[in-house]
């Protein structure tokens, strides 16, 4: 076969299907954690700050895997390394499912995160080189409907998998839609490759993981060890030189990991930052609405999932409305409205108390995820409007690379400063004259969760003049 083949005319409906499962099984498995995480500390009698790796280290492993997709796809084409993930993530999850304690629980999800981070920039590359520009917004579309489909019934679903059987069930249930997914990607992705990469760029693949590690391990352990720890600072100075390393290789070699020159596109460069922010927001909603309703309010898995299931529901519902509504509107209106609904709902969360109802909570997280249906689609597909063909495998990977270790981030930086925060209200309430210990708990936790949101708040206003600057493209 020759080693560079224009791929064949797709069939719009049986290819996205087959993207469709693949994708919902990828963002299902980061989903479902969120709400298991209570009970795995039960049943393993672990640390939050261990399990919390269940989830970062798991979207660690996709970041860091993400930037190999671009070269990967190019030397065996984008359909076979779809194909092999598949793989890989559903045997992965096999061993998710047997883990015997929480760290090899740990490492099996790394495992699968690897995987993982090849399912969604491989995804997107193949809706960008395959199909023709008009379909592709809806295309775009339904690619965030996979992904929004998952967290909508992910909670609900961990959380009856876990009331009614085991939590090893959210992991077996990937072998199935494993299963279907390999046989689809078989028979309606086409076999194509538009380029083969010359080389491999080995320093940079070292450099972007040592970079992206040191620094998530420093995020994580800081609070422990303590932010001017001689461990801590060096991590955080490991990862820092790493990156700009990384970053000056990429710009100098012929052959780099990542094509980061892609950036220079400023509309690209503008929705990438607007996408990491929505990022970062998603999950810390994900991460503490979980840990405020099961620890503060005492509520079990499946009612926890139940509560976030409307908002997430909505969200999923509302994706091809969005691609409908982006030819006619274009990206600057419902990025800005999408992103002002994100921070409004946002900055309600920061006002929780103990009793409040969770009409409240389901109410604002509504609000929030519409903003995230709103914003997601537009910022994903403006951004790879003008990159050339060619650079679509480069410019995907580079946006999932980052969205995914911006997320690792913030779910660790979230954790670091629910304890900061935590820690100085338990403080002011002993000093308040609070002595029983339970009371000094529940509420300086929840005085601490209102603190993360009313950081989250503010990064979410970031994106507010980026979105406004983004215009429609003409014809």
């Amino acid at each position: 076969m020759d080693p560079l083949e224009e791929p064949r005319v797709t069939r719009f409906w049986p290819f996205m299907f087959a993207l469709f499962v693949g994708s919902f099984m990828s963002v299902l498995s980061s989903s479902t954690i969120t709400i298991a995480i209570p009970e795995l500390q039960r049943y393993f009698g672990a640390e939050l700050s261990l399990l919390q790796w269940t989830l970062t280290g798991f979207m660690l492993a996709m970041g860091t895997c993400a930037p190999l997709t671009g070269y990967l796809g190019g030397r065996f084409s984008f359909k076979s390394l779809y194909v092999a993930s598949l793989v890989g993530f559903t045997l992965a999850s096999v061993l998710c499912g047997m883990a015997w304690d929480a760290r090899s629980l740990v490492a099996f999800r790394f495992l699968q995160g690897a995987f993982s981070g090849a399912i969604m920039p491989v995804t997107m590359t193949l809706i960008y080189q395959l199909l023709p520009r008009e379909r592709q917004a809806l295309a775009a579309s339904l690619w965030s409907l996979a992904a929004s489909l998952a967290p909508a019934f992910g909670p609900t679903f961990a959380g009856w998998l876990i009331t009614l059987g085991d939590w090893r069930w959210l992991f077996f249930i990937n072998v199935p839609l494993g299963v279907l997914a390999v046989a689809l990607a078989g028979r309606t992705i086409p076999y194509y490759r538009l380029q083969v990469p010359q080389a491999f760029d080995l320093p940079g693949l070292l450099t972007v993981i040592i970079g992206t590690l040191s620094l998530l391990i420093a995020l994580s352990q800081g609070r422990a060890w303590g932010w001017t720890h001689a461990g801590t600072v060096a991590l955080i100075s490991l990862g820092v030189l790493s990156l700009i390393a990384f970053v000056v290789r990429e710009l100098r070699t012929r052959h780099p990991l990542l094509d980061l020159r892609v950036l220079v596109n400023r509309r690209y460069l503008v929705t990438l930052i607007v996408a990491i922010i929505i990022t970062i927001s998603l999950y810390s909603g994900a991460f503490l609405v979980p840990v405020f309703l099961q620890t503060i309010q005492g509520v079990t898995p499946l009612e926890t999932g139940l509560v976030l299931l409307p908002a997430s529901l909505a969200m999923a519902l509302l994706m091809p409305v969005v691609g409908r509504l982006y030819g006619p509107l274009g990206p600057r209106s419902l990025m800005t409205a999408g992103v002002l609904m994100i921070a409004g709902g946002t900055y309600a969360l920061s006002r929780l108390t103990p009793e409040i109802s969770q009409t409240y909570v389901l109410v604002w997280m509504l609000v929030r995820n519409v903003g995230i249906s709103l914003a997601m689609m537009p910022a994903s597909n403006a951004g790879m409007e003008e990159i050339p063909r060619e650079q679509m495998g480069h410019a995907s990977s580079i946006s999932n690379w980052l969205r995914n270790v911006f997320g690792a981030f913030s779910i660790a930086i979230f954790t670091a400063l629910l304890s900061v925060f935590s820690s100085h209200e338990a403080e002011a309430l002993v000093r308040q004259g609070v002595t029983e210990r339970a009371a000094i708990e529940q509420l300086s936790l929840v005085a601490g969760i209102n603190d993360v949101y009313l950081v989250a708040t503010i990064v979410a206003l970031i994106a507010v003049p980026l979105g406004l600057s983004v215009r429609k493209l003409r014809p």
